[in-house]
C-alpha cells in the first residue's frame, strides 16, 4: 500500500498555482484529487499523488521552483497538534530530534538524520516516496520547510554553511538564492542542510517546559498506536546512511534504537529480510546515482557500499541484466 500523508502538505498549493495562472481542476482530477479533498489539511492522501501534482504543476508553469514557493507561505501550525511540541523544545537538537521521533506525524515518508563532524553538523532529509525518479519539487519543499525549523530556533535571517540537493541545477536560481540563502550543491548523492554543530545547541527563546509537556502528553493520548512497518523504518534509515558506507544492519538497528536480535525478529515477522531491503534500496539508488553525470563509477560503487567498480557491476548485471555503462549510455 503506497504512503498516505496529510493534504497539510499542498497548503498554499493553490496560492503558487493562481500567480501562475494555472488551472489545477484537470490536473487534481488526474492525481485523483479534488479542491475539496485537498482543503481539509487532516484528510490522507497517496503521497505519490501528491509528487507526480507538484512536477505536472512545475512542467505547466514552467516555474521549477515551485515547490520552493510553496513553502514561503508555510508556518509551523500547519503540521497540526505536533507543531506546539516541536515550537518548545529547548535547542534545535531538540527541535529536529523530535521531529524525527514524530515524523509519523509530521510526514511519514519523511527521512531524517543528524551527522556531526567536529564543527560541521549535516542534517540529511530524503523524501522515501520510492521509485528512481527524482521529486525535485517534494524534495525542494520539504528542505525549505526543514529550514524554517532552523530559523524558528536560530531566527528569521539565519543562514546555513550550505545546502546540498539530489537533483540537477534549474537555469533560474533566483528563488533558491532568496529561500535559502547560501552555497548550493546541486547533483549530490544526499539532500541536506549543513550547519555549525554549535547551532544544533543555541537554546530555544520561545521554549516553555510546561508547554511542551502537555503537548507531548495530548499527542501520546492523541495518536493512535504506531501502525507503520518496521520494514519501513528499516528502508529509510538505510537510505540516510547507505552512502556514506554505513548501512550495516548493526548501525541501522542503533540508529532505530534496537538490538539487531529484536530488529531481525520483527522483521521476520513482517516477512522481511534485511538483505533484501538492502538491495531494494540499492537498486533505487544505482538508478538515481548513474543518472547523476556528476557520479564516476567508482564514486557510485562506494556510495553503494561495494569496495571496487567490478563488484558492483556484477551485482548491477544481476539485478538488472545488464552493466552499469550499457544503462547510463555512456562509456565510462
Amino acid at each position: 500500500m503506497s504512503a498516505l500523508v496529510r493534504a497539510a502538505t499542498l497548503i498554499n498549493y493553490q496560492a503558487v498555482a493562481r500567480k501562475h495562472g494555472l488551472n489545477t481542476a484537470p490536473l487534481l482530477r488526474q492525481m485523483g484529487l479534488s479542491r475539496a479533498l485537498i482543503d481539509n489539511p487532516d484528510q490522507l492522501i497517496p503521497a505519490v499523488a501528491v509528487v507526480e501534482l507538484l512536477e505536472a504543476s512545475a512542467r505547466a508553469t514552467q516555474c521549477y521552483s515551485f515547490g520552493l514557493q510553496m513553502a514561503e507561505g508555510r508556518s509551523l501550525s500547519d503540521l497540526g497538534p505536533v507543531s506546539l511540541l516541536i515550537a518548545h523544545q529547548p535547542s534545535l537538537r531538540d527541535v529536529l530530534q523530535t521531529i524525527i521521533h514524530y515524523r509519523h506525524l509530521v510526514n511519514p515518508t519523511l527521512s531524517m538524520l543528524i551527522e556531526e563532524e567536529g564543527d560541521i553538523a549535516i542534517v540529511r532529509e530524503e523524501l522515501t516516496i520510492g521509485g528512481d525518479a527524482l521529486p525535485r519539487q517534494a524534495s525542494e519543499l520539504a528542505l525549505a520547510v526543514l529550514l524554517g525549523f532552523f530559523r524558528l530556533v536560530l531566527g528569521a535571517h539565519w543562514k546555513p554553511v550550505s545546502v546540498s540537493l539530489i537533483h540537477h541545477r534549474p537555469n533560474d536560481l533566483s528563488d533558491h538564492h532568496r529561500v535559502f540563502g547560501c552555497p548550493l550543491d546541486f547533483g549530490s548523492a544526499q539532500s541536506g542542510i549543513v550547519c555549525l554543530t554549535r547551532d544544533l545547541d543555541r537554546p530555544n527563546p520561545q521554549a516553555n517546559a510546561a508547554y511542551a509537556m502537555h503537548a507531548r502528553q495530548f499527542i501520546e493520548v492523541q495518536s493512535r498506536p504506531e501502525s507503520r512497518s518496521l520494514g519501513s523504518d528499516v528502508r529509510q534509515a538505510i537510505i540516510l546512511l547507505l552512502p556514506s558506507g554505513r548501512a550495516s544492519i548493526a548501525t541501522v538497528a542503533q540508529t532505530l534504537g534496537q538490538n539487531v536480535r529484536t530488529m531481525q525478529r520483527r522483521l521476520d515477522t513482517e516477512g522481511l529480510v534485511f538483505s533484501d531491503l538492502l538491495d531494494e534500496v540499492r537498486r533505487e539508488l544505482a538508478l538515481r546515482y548513474l543518472d547523476n553525470p556528476k557520479f564516476r563509477l567508482l564514486h557510485i560503487a562506494e556510495m553503494l557500499g561495494y569496495a571496487t567498480p567490478a563488484s558492483f557491476t556484477r551485482w548491477f548485471v544481476a539485478q538488472f541484466g545488464e552493466p552499469p555503462s550499457r544503462r547510463r549510455g555512456i562509456a565510462l
